[in-house]
């Protein structure tokens, strides 16, 4: 069948255009999308060639990986079911991961409408909710994770690196456990809307914070791949603290294991998505302590595509969360839902 998606065309280079979507099997939804999250850190990562899948970085020699369907989430309405799902039907409103195309490096995307995708990668929302207030729900349960992954006593100081929405995502978790929660963060414009009780430092590394993190620190959790600053935390932490790493450092993400030994540091490195913290993350966001929809800056019809990727590589104003409208058309322009 035909469908539209955003596609990576080349290094820098984005397109809006008809795509060529395989029919789908037994155990594949139909899905007519209504709003695609942009992942900014992640997708600007493969728009400049730095990955071949994933977290695999790319190599010079190497067969670039274009062109491909970007993203990797989204909501919208179930059209059709195979003859072997359950527990889904036409008409319910669901969250999807990744979708199958063709003729592209990568046979799965995010941004494409009618999505075809594997019932195991598609859940429920709750009835009545805003379908936009779940459509990042991978990446937001990629903060979650990192929030949850370090055991938390109540009063624990936990510094995240990383002002974006990962480190947003995963200061609410980390509050919500109980955790004294610092954030490092370069963009005071993005510091702003973490949340309440969050102590904020806007500063370019751990050094530059100029003592003002204790010297017990008892989770770091590093969102951005700064193994520098990660590093630089590493003496003020308190034996048998916890780092977690979520970043990307591409082929530079070294560390001594020596450098952990000494105070009995464990390190967690997750990565990807699992079907208990999709549903745990579904679950926090209908409860209402994590917060997502609070985060989304601009919102663009999905076939001014390149336009948000204007706004996310040329800085030219702030913004945090971009989110594609699939039922707005050009013309519509896009919308500043929040000047941050």
């Amino acid at each position: 069948m035909k469908g539209y998606a955003v596609v990576f065309k080349e290094r820098w280079k984005v397109s809006f255009e008809e795509v060529q979507i395989p029919e789908p099997g037994d155990d594949d939804v139909v899905i007519d999308v209504e709003y695609s999250w942009i992942s900014n850190g992640t997708e600007s990562s493969f728009l400049r060639g730095e990955r071949l899948g994933g977290d695999t970085p790319y190599q010079e020699g190497e067969a670039e990986p274009f062109p491909i369907v970007a993203g990797y989430q989204k909501t919208g309405v179930v059209t059709q079911i195979g003859a072997k799902v359950a527990g889904v039907r036409v008409g319910d409103r669901v969250f999807a991961t990744i979708s199958r195309v063709e003729d592209m490096f990568d046979p799965y995307g995010g941004h494409v409408s009618p999505a075809v995708t594997k019932a195991n990668q598609v859940w429920l929302l709750p009835e009545g909710e805003q379908a936009e207030a779940y459509a990042g729900l991978v990446l937001a349960q990629v903060g979650y994770n990192c929030g949850m992954r370090p055991p938390v006593v109540p009063g624990d100081i936990a510094v995240v690196i990383g002002d974006g929405l990962v480190g947003n995502w995963t200061a609410q978790t980390l509050m919500h456990r109980g955790a004294q929660v610092i954030v490092l963060g370069r963009h005071q414009d993005r510091l702003k809307h973490m949340p309440p009780g969050c102590h904020c430092l806007q500063v370019q590394s751990a050094e530059s914070a100029n003592g003002q993190i204790p010297p017990y620190v008892a989770i770091v959790v590093d969102t951005v791949g700064d193994m520098n600053t990660f590093l630089q935390l590493l003496p003020l932490m308190k034996p048998n603290g916890h780092m977690v790493s979520a970043g990307f450092y591409g082929r530079s993400g070294h560390i001594d294991i020596q450098l952990l030994r000494h105070r009995e540091i464990t390190l967690h490195a997750p990565a990807g998505w699992t079907t208990p913290r999709m549903r745990e993350t579904l679950d926090a966001i209908h409860q209402g302590w994590f917060q997502t929809r609070e985060l989304i800056t601009h919102r663009f019809p999905a076939d001014r595509a390149s336009d948000a990727w204007n706004l996310i590589l040329g800085k030219k104003e702030p913004f945090l969360g971009i989110v594609l409208d699939w039922k707005k058309r050009e013309g519509d322009g896009f919308e500043t839902i929040r000047q941050i």
